[in-house]
């Protein structure tokens, strides 16, 4: 009596006996409260009653009972029904009961309630399905799992996109089978996998390999996993597909390498060049030149401005690259740039025997636009065209207004342009078929950087021509503005030189012997005092102790470069009224900008014309 007291206060335990047949012969209160049947309502019952419908056309009630009684002991769980029709989720233990003589007495059956477990299982089954799909679904990610050991034990769609190795080629492999060889025999791959264990997570970035022996930067993120006891479990690894970027970022080191190496080369091209345009203005100033001399100083003068543009075209070249080319905008007469450009192409127009048309508008036609700019594009455009036409050809400028545009087309019959070169005519480095001679010179970025000037004045550039021998016309688009009155144009003159002009005390501070020797020639032949130092500290001291008017300073000095000599000259009281003018290779706009912010008045980048240094000495105040 006190055991049966016992089994029928249980509360969280269904515990009843069967008979034979499977007929409910007792109750307990942990029945009642599990399935919802007082001891009244359900003793004498079949217990098929608690299973769901499904179970019953399996027949299932009585296969438990069959296996019962064969094994002696039936586990099982599934859905039951309570007494109100609702489901839980029964674990059910039935034990065959015999009596001495081992005949079937009947069958005890205990009931737990899982519901609650089950619910818990099932949101930890799902929570897993939707990481699981959550993994498996990325594929901008390789998101895998190593062991302790080292080795794959899962794999996403996001790995096999970026490795190649599908999930059964790859699980059980070593992680070390992605390294690339060097990094592999160093045993970097276990390295990355111990630095991860000692300190919870580690990044690395390197070269990896896919199945197909193709190499990629990867950037990967290793964090070790720990059970509750803190034994190491494994890896997770996250890795990401850099090769772009690392690409990106090789183009932009290669570039930054470009444009370092362009103004090097620029200012050491352009040092030679000063002493030689120096010498032209000697010549140019002295009266007793012979034909023969007249004649070499015209050569040379046509060569060296030629070298000085190919060096400026490389430079805006490199600016271009880099976003940086500047326009100093305002009201011009498209007439004016087209005049300066055919002006400065008559060397080359003469030398080619070539007739050259010009035909202007009549009144001034303006637009807002850089007026060295738009007469560096006007200039390029007839020297290619005077390049390509065969001596004695014909070259025809028009300048015309249509609608709100200001047109200037240049127009030529020399060797035309093929139909497949005709669409990437303005890509950098392009040109069309050159003689074994390159007679025709240049570096194949005159027009890249021609239409790179027009489209940042707001126009635009084509080229049309019917083919090889069929000459070849460049149109130029411009907005034009609408304006009563033009400003005034001043024209430079080249080497028209004033020979009366204010006599000036000047130092010139150049490391280069000739050319400090050149232009303090130059500058005595104007009737100026010129001394020479050629290195910082001695141009330093000669400034403390006899203030020149006007300095011309190199900027690459041995010792104080030009930059601090400036900034130590402006810190003294007698440097004040001293106008100091950089004279320098450098000809980048930061260079500029540095010049001016160290103290210098302006910043002349060699070779300089004679006549700006001319008008510069003038222009300076008096001491």
């Amino acid at each position: 009596m006190l055991w049966q007291t016992f089994v029928e206060s249980i509360g969280d335990y269904a515990i009843f006996f069967l008979d034979p047949k499977g007929t409910v012969v007792s109750w307990n209160l942990g029945a009642e409260r599990i399935k919802g049947y007082k001891a009244g309502e359900i003793i004498g019952k079949h217990f098929s009653t608690f299973y769901t419908q499904d179970a019953l056309d399996r027949n299932w009630p009585a296969r438990e009972l069959i296996e019962a009684e064969r094994l002696g002991r039936f586990e099982d769980e599934g859905w039951r029904v309570r007494k109100d029709g609702t489901r839980f989720w029964a674990n059910v233990i039935i034990t065959a009961m015999r009596d001495p003589a081992g005949k079937l007495a009947g069958f005890a059956k205990i009931t737990r309630d899982l519901t609650e477990r089950r619910e818990h299982e099932e949101q930890l089954r799902r929570s897993e399905e939707r990481f699981r799909l959550l993994v498996d679904g990325v594929e901008d990610y390789a998101i895998f799992m190593v062991d302790p050991d080292g080795r794959v034990s899962s794999w996403n769609s996001g790995a096999q996109r970026i490795t190649g190795f599908a999930a059964d080629e790859i699980i059980g492999d070593p992680v070390a089978t992605f390294y690339a060889p060097e990094d592999a025999i160093l045993g970097r791959a276990e390295e990355d996998l111990r630095a991860a264990m000692l300190y919870r997570r580690s990044h690395q970035s390197g070269w990896r390999l896919r199945k197909d022996a193709t190499r990629y930067w990867a950037d990967v993120i290793t964090t070790s996993l720990r059970g509750v006891h803190g034994e190491l479990r494994g890896y997770a690894l996250v890795m990401r597909d850099m090769s772009e970027r690392k690409r990106m970022e090789a183009m932009e080191e290669q570039g930054r390498r470009v444009t370092e190496f362009l103004a090097m080369l620029a200012h050491e091209l352009r040092n030679p060049l000063a002493p030689i345009r120096n010498a032209l203005g000697i010549l140019a100033v002295s009266r007793e030149a012979s034909p023969q001399v007249a004649w070499c100083r015209e050569v040379i003068e046509r060569q060296t401005t030629h070298l000085t543009r190919l060096v400026d075209d490389l430079l805006d070249m490199s600016r271009i690259t880099r976003g940086k080319l500047q326009m100093n905008g305002g009201p011009m007469d498209v007439n004016a740039a087209v005049q300066r450009a055919v002006e400065a192409a008559k060397p080359l127009i003469e030398a080619r025997r070539h007739r050259i048309d010009v035909r202007t508008t009549t009144e001034a036609l303006p637009v807002n636009g850089d007026m060295t700019r738009l007469t560096q594009v006007v200039l390029n455009l007839v020297n290619n065209a005077a390049k390509y036409t065969p001596e004695g050809g014909h070259v025809e400028v028009d300048v015309y207004a249509e609608g709100d545009e200001a047109v200037v087309r240049v127009r030529d019959n020399g060797l035309g342009i093929p139909p497949e070169l005709l669409e990437r005519v303005f890509d950098l480095f392009a040109q069309g078929e050159r003689t074994l001679d390159r007679s025709e010179g240049g570096l194949g970025i005159g027009l890249t950087l021609a239409r790179r000037i027009v489209i940042l004045h707001g126009g635009s550039i084509t080229a049309k021509s019917e083919g090889v021998g069929k000459g070849a016309t460049f149109t130029v688009r411009l907005p034009r503005l609408r304006l009563e009155t033009m400003p005034s144009e001043s024209r430079e003159t080249g080497l028209d030189l004033p020979l009366n002009t204010r006599k000036r005390s000047i130092l010139v501070v150049d490391d280069n012997n000739d050319a400090a020797s050149s232009i303090a020639m130059f500058l005595r032949m104007m009737g100026h005092d010129v001394e020479i130092e050629h290195d910082g500290s001695a141009a330093l001291h000669h400034i403390t102790s006899t203030p020149p008017e006007i300095v011309l300073l190199d900027i690459g000095l041995p010792g104080l470069d030009g930059y601090e000599v400036a900034r130590r000259v402006r810190e003294r009281p007698e440097g004040q009224g001293i106008r100091l003018y950089a004279m320098t290779g450098y000809g980048q706009e930061e260079d500029r900008k540095r010049a001016l912010a160290s103290g210098f008045d302006a910043h002349l980048v060699k070779p300089v014309p004679p006549s700006e240094l001319i008008r510069l000495i003038e222009e300076a105040p008096a001491a």
